[in-house]
């Protein structure tokens, strides 16, 4: 198997890559570990001043791997444990899953989200993980969880309304409709839009801006910045986790999963 996340140094900005472009980065428990791995390596390094995180091939990352949500449903509607208590595990599991992105979070410096293709679901939450992002003009981006049956996962609901207005947060994570690219900058989801050949460059440009900077107090300009943030990360993820949890052991969710795979819109009845 090929290095999951791939890790390239060019003096003191390091580019994050997930590496899987055959399945469009699918978010795994496999890829989640290495990222994490690769986080570590990002948070001892203090040479490091700022962060890319980009996808490898034509999109971000297409979202979680659909295979492991199907495993999640699976397991809710076999009852095997009893209802409640394979919520729990489910809550459990996807908890943890969070985590090992969400790590990207605990980059001491400054990152940069240059999203060369589509960001969906997880993904476009993994972005928005991130300081900073520059999108694609011709990217598809979506909090597509309820058009799975899911409940947002990954901080979504923590994270965009901290963005973007409150009601653009609510159409988009009710709806979870698809925006171009090009919409993102005007809605606050990135600082800009590009060609998809210009958005690496323009994220490596920005990132050497940063390193130009003094280091210690761009980390301190970061911190700064997330003492702001005021409601607790911890209790919205174990929400959104107990939420996802709920909803994996309902018809709707398995609907919305036949569709993606199908390429069709779902029909929700609400079991």
């Amino acid at each position: 198997m090929s290095d999951l996340v791939l890790l390239e140094r060019d003096g003191p900005v390091a580019t994050l890559v997930l590496n899987d472009p055959e399945r469009r980065n699918a978010m795994s428990h496999a890829m989640g570990e290495r990222f994490r791995e690769r986080v570590a390596e990002l948070c001892s390094d203090e040479s490091v001043r700022a962060v890319i995180l980009t996808g490898a091939g034509r999109a971000f990352s297409g979202g979680g791997d659909l295979s492991m949500i199907g495993s999640r449903a699976a397991e809710a509607a076999s009852g095997s444990e009893g209802a409640e208590e394979a919520r729990r595990a489910i809550r459990d599991i996807m908890r943890g899953f969070y985590g090992l992105f969400l790590s990207i979070r605990d980059v001491p410096c400054p990152t940069i989200a240059a999203v060369g293709g589509h960001a969906v679901g997880a993904g476009l939450c993994l972005a928005l993980a991130c300081d900073l992002r520059i999108v694609a003009r011709e990217a598809r981006l979506a909090l597509n969880f309820t058009r799975l049956g899911l409940h947002p996962g990954m901080g979504a609901t923590w994270t965009l309304p901290r963005l973007v207005p409150a009601e653009v947060a609510a159409e988009l994570l009710y709806t979870g409709r698809t925006i171009r690219g090009e919409e993102a900058p005007a809605l606050g989801l990135a600082r800009r839009a590009l060609p998809a050949e210009e958005v690496l460059p323009a994220a490596r440009a920005l990132a050497a801006e940063i390193a130009a900077a003094a280091p210690r107090a761009v980390r301190g300009v970061k911190r700064a910045l997330r003492r702001t943030e005021g409601a607790s990360l911890e209790d919205q993820l174990l929400f959104e986790a107990t939420e996802q949890a709920a909803c994996f052991g309902t018809a709707d969710v398995r609907e919305g999963l036949r569709a993606a795979v199908e390429k069709r819109d779902p029909r929700f009845t609400g079991a």
